[in-house]
C-alpha cells in the first residue's frame, strides 16, 4: 500500500516551508548575509545550524539500518521505508549545507579569515591557528567535504535503490549486497561522523578541541535520528498504514530513545566534568562563553534531553505507548536543535544571545522542507516491503 500525504498534511507543511522563506528574505534584507560584521554572521549561523541538524537526522536514518544490516536485524523490517524515507532527505540537506558552506563559510570559521595563517601579518596572524592549518586549510576543507557527503549520499543511494528492486525481483542477492555495504558504510561513517564534525563544527571554536567532540555530535545527531522514526512510524500507523507494525515494534526504537538520551548525556557530563575539573584555560573558555547569557538555555537543555526522558521512558509501558513516545519525541527534538544552536552560537555570533524571527522562522522552514521531502519520498515505495527474508520475523516481532 503506497502513502498518500493527506490534504491537511500538506497545509501544514507549505505553511512551515512559508513561514520559512518569510523569515530568511526578512533575516537577508535585515542582516545583510553578504556584507560584514554580526549580523551577517546571525544570518549564517542559523543557516548552518538548521542545515547540518536535519541532514544529520537523514544520515543517522541511514546509519541506523546500515546497522540493522549488519546485525542481520529482523524487527525492523516492518518499518524500513520509514528509515528509507528519512534517509532521501540526505541528497537535498547535503547541497543546501554545502552552499551554506561555500557562501557563508568565511562568516562562520575564524581560521578562514584573511591573514590568520601568514606569519607576516603582524595585525591578525594568530600562531595557535597557524600551528593546525595541515587539517585547517581550505583546499583540504573542501575535499574532505565533498567526500563526506558523496560518500553519504552514494550509500544511501545505493541502500534505497536495492530495497525497492528486492521488492520487485524477490531472493536475497539484494539483501545480501546491501548487509556487505552496511559493513564498509560503517566504516566510513565511523571515520567521516568525527572527522566532519570536527572539520564543520569543532573548528568554529578555532583555539578549543576535545577528543570527546566527535561522539559527542554522533549522540546528538543519532538521538534526533531515533526521535523522527518514532514520529514517523507512530503518524503512519494512525493514519492506517504500517498495518505490521505493532507495540513491540514501538518499545525496541523506545529502548533505543531511552538509552541513547542517557548516553549523550553521559557524553556531555564527561567532557563537561573533565574540561571543568582540570580548570585549563584554553579548555574552560569553551564553557564560559556558553555559561553567560546562553546560560538558561544550557540547563534546559538537560532538564529536556535528559530528566524528561529519563523519567518518562523509564517505564516498560511508556516505551509502548505510542502517544508517549510522540510527545517525548517531540519535545526532546526541539532540546537537540537547542543543543545544536548553543555550540554554534557563541562561538560564531559571541555571547549576546538572539532568538527572534529569524531563528525560529529558519528553524520552522527547514523543518518544512525536511518534511516534504521525506512524506514525499514516502510516497514513492509502498510502506511494507515486500520479499525481505526476515519479513515474517518482524510481522511476529514480539517481546
Amino acid at each position: 500500500m503506497n502513502y498518500v500525504i493527506s490534504t491537511r498534511t500538506k497545509q501544514i507543511i507549505f505553511t512551515l516551508m512559508g513561514v520559512g522563506l518569510l523569515a530568511i528574505i526578512y533575516g537577508a534584507v535585515t542582516l545583510n548575509p553578504f556584507g560584514e560584521g554580526h549580523n551577517a554572521t546571525r544570518f549564517w549561523a542559523n543557516m548552518f545550524i538548521n542545515s547540518f541538524f536535519f541532514m544529520a537526522i537523514s544520515l543517522a536514518a541511514t546509519f541506523f539500518m546500515a546497522v540493522q544490516y549488519i546485525g542481520q536485524s529482523g524487527w525492523y523490517t516492518a518499518i524500513k521505508r520509514v528509515f528509507e524515507g528519512i534517509s532521501q532527505y540526505i541528497f537535498v540537506g547535503s547541497a543546501i549545507f554545502a552552499v551554506v558552506l561555500a557562501l557563508g563559510g568565511h562568516h562562520l570559521y575564524h581560521w578562514q579569515h584573511e591573514g590568520i595563517m601568514d606569519p607576516t601579518n603582524k595585525e591578525h596572524f594568530d600562531p595557535i591557528i597557524y600551528g593546525k592549518k595541515g587539517f585547517l586549510n581550505l583546499p583540504f576543507f573542501w575535499v574532505a567535504t565533498l567526500i563526506y557527503l558523496g560518500g553519504w549520499c552514494a550509500f544511501t543511494w545505493v541502500f534505497r535503490k536495492r530495497s525497492i528492486e528486492e521488492d520487485q525481483i524477490g531472493g536475497t542477492t539484494n539483501h545480501m549486497k546491501n548487509y556487505f555495504m552496511a559493513a564498509w558504510f560503517v566504516v566510513f561513517f565511523a571515520v567521516s561522523s568525527s572527522t566532519s564534525a570536527w572539520h564543520w563544527i569543532l573548528s568554529i571554536d578555532t583555539h578549543w578541541f576535545s577528543t570527546m567532540f566527535g561522539w559527542y555530535i554522533f549522540a546528538g545527531m543519532f538521538i534526533s535520528g531515533l526521535i523522527t522514526i518514532v514520529l514517523f512510524t507512530v503518524y503512519l500507523k494512525s493514519k492506517g498504514f504500517l498495518p505490521g507494525v505493532n507495540e513491540n515494534h514501538l518499545h525496541d526504537i523506545g529502548k533505543f530513545m531511552f538509552a541513547f538520551s542517557v548516553f549523550w548525556t553521559y557524553i556531555w557530563f564527561s567532557q563537561f566534568m573533565l574540561i571543568w575539573y582540570a580548570n585549563i584555560p584554553e579548555e574552560v573558555t569553551y564553557w564560559i562563553a556558553r555559561f553567560g547569557s546562553y546560560k538558561p538555555i544550557m540547563l534546559a537543555n538537560i532538564a529536556i534531553n535528559l530528566v524528561f526522558p529519563f523519567f518518562m521512558l523509564m517505564m516498560r509501558d511508556a516505551k509502548r505507548h505510542a502517544g508517549i513516545l510522540a510527545v517525548v519525541g517531540a519535545v526532546i527534538f526541539v532540546g537537540h536543535w537547542s543543543d545544536m544552536f548553543i555550540i554554534v552560537m557563541p562561538g560564531t555570533v559571541g555571547e549576546k544571545l538572539h532568538y527572534g524571527i529569524m531563528e525560529i522562522g529558519t528553524f520552522l522552514g527547514f523543518l518544512g522542507l525536511f518534511l516534504f521531502i521525506v512524506h514525499r519520498s514516502l510516497t514513492k515505495a509502498p510502506t511494507e516491503v515486500k520479499n525481505h527474508p526476515f519479513l515474517e520475523e518482524s510481522l511476529h516481532h514480539h517481546i
